[in-house]
């Protein structure tokens, strides 16, 4: 196993650097780098500027509109512009929907949805979780009821991340009662300004709009918005899964996050307390392994061997990183990294504290964000679960 680089990688990741470096809005870096809110327009104009150059679907294959990379250079590429302070692209549309569509939709669906995803120009949101049905999500209620050539759908989903600017929602519906819960489930695209859907946020700790609820009261969706078979949709659901629980271990964030913690612990004087050095020191060595667990996969996706499911392993240990990568940053920070003022936040106003640092005031929104980590995406509990019978037998 090979875990070096050739130099027509290195030159790809030259030319990335390049382009990222004259594409990238100053003031998104800026904010990405110091962990200020990002608003929709930064989100859909960083990926309407990738979409232009036909790089937002990294991932996807050329027959699909997509640069056609390989597993290296589609590392590469989240590298470089994850240090460079780019947003993470939002994974909806094109890191979860969009390998679903390819894989399990028909022509038609191809034709009309990806275009819109490739370019940035349509906002999806996820529609998985319930009230009682999140790590459990077989156990999904929202009831999709075939009538003619529509389907009526009443429900309700849960913690929708960003749905408040979502156009277009792909959905885990009921559609069956017979069998196990996973046989009678089907996997429907639907319009979010269609009547009957009701977006309502759920206010954060830090006063943040991040999350929903979405209600649907006897929303018509077209049968044609069915992708693949009716009773099917778990099949299609854990394909997507695969795709969301390798991006959340979003190792390239960890490393620049790792640089961000350095920086915070020089200015506020703890860089030179040994214990906490030793801390950041484990961290350090948590990311490379993390790194090198994520090459092992892609050297084994280059070489066309099978690797081990580790989808699970990733989402695991990269969640695990995120929570202490920001847990050190705030006992960096101390004192100074406690309001949870939003208006401050944005302000980079510290209260009274004298010579408060405005780089601390997003810590603790930060740190109190990052809890949910290791629960969605399928909580860590149950993925150690599913790693003991499906990695180690």
């Amino acid at each position: 196993m090979d875990l070096s680089f050739t130099p027509e990688e290195q030159k790809f990741r030259e030319e990335i650097r390049a382009w990222v470096r004259e594409n990238l809005p100053q003031e998104i870096s800026h904010k990405v780098h110091n962990a200020l809110e990002l608003t929709r327009d930064d989100l859909q104009g960083w990926a309407k500027i990738l979409g232009k150059k036909g790089w937002l679907g990294y991932g996807w294959p050329k027959e699909f509109g997509g640069p056609g990379w390989t597993a290296i250079q589609r590392h590469l590429f989240e590298e470089e512009t994850a240090l460079a302070g780019a947003p993470r692209i939002v994974p909806f549309g094109p890191v979860m929907v969009a390998p679903v569509i390819m894989a399990f939709g028909n022509a038609e669906q191809q034709k009309r949805f990806l275009p819109g995803i490739a370019s940035g120009e349509v906002w999806w949101s996820q529609g998985y979780s319930e009230p009682g049905s999140g790590s459990d999500l077989a156990s999904v209620k929202t009831k999709a009821e075939r009538k003619g050539d529509k389907y009526i759908v009443n429900g309700q989903k849960t913690w929708t991340t960003l749905g408040q600017h979502g156009e277009w929602m792909f959905n885990l519906v009921r559609t069956s009662n017979e069998g196990k819960p996973q046989t009678g489930i089907s996997f429907l695209l639907l319009d979010m300004k269609s009547p009957g859907v009701t977006v309502r946020p759920i206010k954060l700790l830090d006063g943040s709009h991040e999350v929903n609820e979405v209600f649907f009261d006897n929303v018509e969706v077209p049968a044609e918005n069915l992708i693949g078979e009716e009773n099917k949709g778990w099949t299609y659901a854990k394909h997507l899964l695969s795709h969301e629980r390798t991006n959340i271990a979003d190792v390239n964030r960890a490393k620049r996050e790792l640089e961000r913690l350095k920086r915070i612990a020089k200015s506020e004087g703890v860089y030179d307390d040994q214990r906490f050095r030793d801390e950041i020191a484990k961290l350090e060595v948590d990311i490379v392994a993390l790194e090198m667990m994520v090459l092992r996969v892609l050297s084994a996706a280059t070489s066309g061997k099978n690797s081990l499911d580790v989808a699970g392993l990733l989402k695991i240990r990269g969640s695990e990183i995120q929570q202490r990568y920001s847990e050190l940053m705030m006992l960096a920070g101390g004192a100074y990294s406690l309001p949870l003022i939003r208006e401050a936040m944005e302000a980079g106003w510290q209260g009274d504290f004298p010579g408060g640092n405005p780089a601390l005031a997003p810590l603790a929104s930060t740190f109190f964000n990052m809890r949910k980590t290791t629960i969605y995406g399928g909580s860590n509990e149950v993925q150690r679960n599913i790693v003991a019978q499906t990695v180690l037998g």
